[in-house]
């Protein structure tokens, strides 16, 4: 009977620590992710322009790496080289930065026709 009753209360106190013990756990894991979060958001900073030049330089390096490897065996991978070329004279347009509107300069005077001095105003 005396067991019954230990085992009971020790029941009782597991749930009380277990309880306490996993908030505790979901409150760290919680800030271990939003810190993740926010560790890769800043090191995720590229520009899109930046991603796909980087894509292309690599793609480059790739056919040049194969272009090698061709001249020292002819003719292994030159569909696979050639396809490639094409894919990446296609991404080639990434190479010239575009402007963003506050790098653009701004005409000194503008003047638009509407027309309405043509018109007369009933």
């Amino acid at each position: 009977n005396m067991q019954k009753i230990i085992k009971e209360q020790v029941k009782e106190q597991v749930k009380v620590q277990v309880s306490k013990v996993l908030s505790r756990i979901e409150q760290t894991m919680n800030e271990q992710l939003e810190a993740e979060v926010l560790t890769r958001s800043s090191h995720s900073s590229k520009t899109s322009y930046a991603v796909a030049a980087d894509l292309s330089e690599m793609e480059l390096k790739k056919i040049h790496i194969e272009k090698m490897e061709g001249n020292k065996s002819t003719g292994r991978s030159t569909q696979r080289s050639q396809s490639r070329q094409a894919s990446a004279s296609k991404s080639a347009f990434v190479e010239k930065p575009m402007q963003t509107t506050c790098q653009m300069e701004e005409p000194s005077h503008l003047e638009f026709d509407t027309g309405a001095e043509d018109q007369p105003i009933v």
